[in-house]
């Protein structure tokens, strides 16, 4: 499998989509003033307690306080694949939850606690916040408050296992440590140094504390591009490509520092097409923000998204197969296996997910789907949980979630009926003409102004926060094509701007 890392850069926004065999699988979005929260660690101070829930409030100086569950106020253990223990999710930890302290017996309002976010804000409510701290290195994740060590439970062999595992607890008694996937086949050396920079990263946190009032942010995340090529680049990925010479520039540098092998994989796309068009991740994010999604053979997967759960139908469509009825709902289920798994990373489902697939009488079909779409799944970083496929052809899953999916993050209500259809937002209408305009300020327009009729809301956006979309465009936007569409134009008020000069 070829896998790439692509990243578009257009000021105040950063993309990045991840492509296995030419094909967007996970897309990521980072808009400035607008960063996720997620790894930032705080100063905090207990707002309230609330012994009904086994939860606490605690201010980290946002408008919502965060919210602190019992579970993640206690120390945590590391279990063998490289996870934290205490999982609601899992079975085995419902004794433990059982056992679990009372909240009260653990703060008391007023006081401060270190804490780290895990969940960014989600439909009105605060972050969700832990006491167990984690701090992520290329190679090594250390936990200050854990004394146990941990291998990725993506790194199935069991030789190479043991092997971190030794030598992660030659590391002594300081802190627990997970070597990640990026660990294997690393030397002793490479992790020491992660570790040594961890645990530096650990005690400036404490100090800094120490000498400061709540709330404060003490450690915030690295920007996307970084981000991702620390936690998600592996050996395996064939290449980097970044559309801004800056961004380029300091990943080549953080990858020379952390995975000097990888470095040289980082390249300058210049071309005059827009990255994401010429490698159809621009197409990918229109149709994921859709709810059909049709297959090769005909048929289609139809995605809604509720308050309670995520709906996926899949129906044969147009395909009739030929043979008998069983074969042809067999091979329609068993293609919707892998563009089902695809539009749960693509779009970021997460929370309770259940998928309808074709009703098949034959029980060797039914376990052939099943087995497929776990083996499809676990391609997935984020965790899941899938029951067996019922008798009415139903699969049931559980995914983890730490920030907003592709819909709520590109898209809101309605604002002409406010039903349950869904719209670009006025910033992702604002940045998508922002990405056409780059493209054509380096074109000779004829007269001095570009003029561009859109609704009243987006106007006042556009004036507010980008009164000059076109300044100082990069010198690899060349194009024009497709600089108006049909959305862009359909408006009330006129914006204008005079036009940078090529």
């Amino acid at each position: 499998m070829k896998k790439e890392l692509l990243v578009n850069v257009t000021p105040p926004e950063t993309r990045a989509a991840i492509t296995e065999d030419g094909r967007a699988v996970e897309v990521f979005h980072e808009r400035k003033g607008r960063q996720g929260l997620v790894g930032n660690v705080y100063l905090g101070r207990v707002h309230r307690v609330l012994p009904g829930m086994h939860a606490a409030f605690v201010s980290i100086g946002l408008d919502r306080d965060a919210f602190l569950y019992v579970e993640d106020a206690v120390p945590r253990a590391v279990d063998v694949d490289g996870e934290e223990a205490a999982d609601e999710a899992n079975p085995e930890s419902r004794a433990a939850l059982a056992a679990r302290p009372k909240i009260d017996d653990l703060l008391r309002e007023g006081e401060e606690l270190i804490v780290q976010v895990t969940k960014d804000p989600l439909a009105g409510k605060g972050p969700r916040v832990t006491a167990n701290i984690s701090l992520p290195g290329r190679t090594l994740v250390h936990l200050p408050r854990a004394r146990e060590v941990g291998v990725s439970r993506r790194i199935s062999d069991e030789a190479e296992r043991e092997r971190l595992r030794r030598i992660l607890e030659d590391f002594g008694p300081e802190g627990g440590y997970i070597a990640r996937t990026a660990a294997e086949g690393h030397g002793v050396e490479d992790f020491l140094a992660d570790r040594r920079y961890l645990t530096d990263l650990a005690t400036h946190l404490t100090r800094k504390a120490e000498h400061a009032s709540a709330p404060l942010l003490l450690h915030r995340e690295l920007d996307l591009p970084l981000r991702l090529a620390r936690d998600l680049v592996t050996p395996d990925f064939a290449a980097i490509r970044v559309d801004d010479a800056g961004t380029r520039g300091r990943l080549t540098e953080f990858l020379r520092a952390v995975a000097p092998p990888l470095a040289e994989r980082v390249e300058l796309y210049d071309r005059a097409e827009p990255l994401f068009e010429v490698f159809g991740v621009e197409a990918e994010i229109d149709a994921a923000l859709g709810s059909r999604v049709h297959l090769t053979s005909g048929g289609s997967v139809v995605i809604h998204q509720t308050e309670a759960l995520v709906a996926i139908d899949v129906n044969t469509g147009k395909y009739v197969g030929t043979d008998a009825l069983e074969e042809t709902v067999f091979a329609t289920n068993l293609e919707a296996v892998v563009e089902v798994a695809r539009q749960i990373r693509l779009r970021d489902l997460g929370g309770l997910l259940v998928v309808d697939f074709i009703d098949m009488e034959d029980p060797g079909h039914r376990q052939e789907v099943l087995e497929k779409f776990q083996a499809e799944l676990g391609k997935d970083r984020a965790r899941t949980r899938v029951l067996p496929l019922s008798e009415f052809g139903l699969i049931e899953i559980t995914r983890q979630r730490s920030r907003g999916n592709l819909e709520k993050t590109l898209t809101r209500r309605c604002p002409a009926c406010e039903g349950s259809g869904r719209v670009r937002s006025d910033l992702t209408a604002a940045l998508d003409l922002r990405r056409e305009l780059l493209g054509a300020a380096g074109v000779n327009l004829p007269g001095e102004t570009v003029r561009i009729r859109v609704n009243p809301s987006l106007a006042e956006l556009l004036t507010a926060e980008e009164p000059d979309p076109v300044a100082n465009p990069p010198p690899w936007h060349q194009s024009i094509t497709g600089l108006f569409r049909p959305s862009l134009i359909a408006g009330v008020q006129t914006f204008s701007t005079r036009q940078s000069s090529p």
